[in-house]
């Protein structure tokens, strides 16, 4: 089951935590992953482990905030393959603020990165799916977009877009045979948070890590690869009666507090 054998599937931000996961987890499925990061070095890491254990990927440097980046990233992927069946919108950064407290340069930066690179991506890959009869679009949405969280006033109004571009995509495209959904996580422990900790609480990171873990009714962190095991499933053909849907994945977070 959940056999990616013959198909060939774009991950943006495969370069580390959520989308290496994805990436890694879809290269063992039999897919040939196209890793996207904004870090060439990182994809071509990510790249390169995939090709050692036996599976098919290539890297391409990709701003996902840049349109005529993204082109240039995909030209350069389907010159590998005949043709693109996936496409996960991974890429996106975090931000920390409230309303009063988010300057304006930060609030445009998660504008083009979080919003504008789900729907550059989309532009570009949805038309090659239209155009060739159907593939599956997945997005990498957050529990920030169905519930209040303190201080992430900006990066949950870029969630909450992907949360309405995921639905508007599957409502758009269901004729064309192109599914789309979002996976929506609590807190991940990915590098972001390792750095953040360090950052913020440097001789502390141990205390706070425990402290962040256990804000989960669950009482810890998800793994990246919790997260690809789910987009494994939804961009499997085992899926194929699943579109619009977001799927939570927050240890309890939403429904459980």
């Amino acid at each position: 089951m959940f056999s990616l054998n013959g198909k060939a599937a774009i991950i943006t931000g495969a370069g580390s935590g959520i989308g290496e996961a994805i990436a890694q987890r879809f290269a063992r499925q039999g897919a040939h992953v196209e890793v996207w990061d904004l870090s060439l070095d990182s994809a071509q890491r990510v790249a390169a482990e995939i090709q050692a254990a036996g599976g098919s990927a290539a890297a391409c440097a990709a701003d996902v905030s840049s349109l005529e980046s993204v082109k240039t990233a995909f030209a350069q992927s389907l010159s590998r393959r005949s043709r693109i069946d996936i496409l996960v919108n991974n890429a996106g950064i975090a931000h920390i603020g409230s309303l009063l407290t988010t300057e304006p340069e930060a609030m445009d930066r998660l504008y083009q990165v979080n919003i504008k690179g789900v729907y550059h991506c989309s532009q570009t890959v949805v038309a090659h799916l239209v155009e060739q009869g159907g593939g599956v679009v997945l997005n990498l949405c957050s529990i920030a977009a169905q519930m209040g969280l303190s201080d992430r006033f900006a990066y949950s109004m870029t969630k909450g877009a992907v949360l309405m571009m995921t639905y508007s995509m599957a409502k758009d495209y269901i004729g064309s045979k192109v599914r789309c959904n979002c996976i929506c996580p609590a807190r991940v422990h990915t590098p972001f948070v390792d750095g953040y900790l360090a950052q913020h609480y440097p001789g502390r990171e141990a205390e706070m890590f425990e402290k962040l873990s256990a804000a989960q009714p669950i009482g810890r962190m998800a793994k990246p690869d919790e997260i690809a095991a789910l987009a494994l499933y939804l961009c499997s053909d085992e899926a194929s009666f699943v579109t619009g849907s977001a799927y939570p994945i927050d240890g309890g977070a939403v429904n459980l507090r």
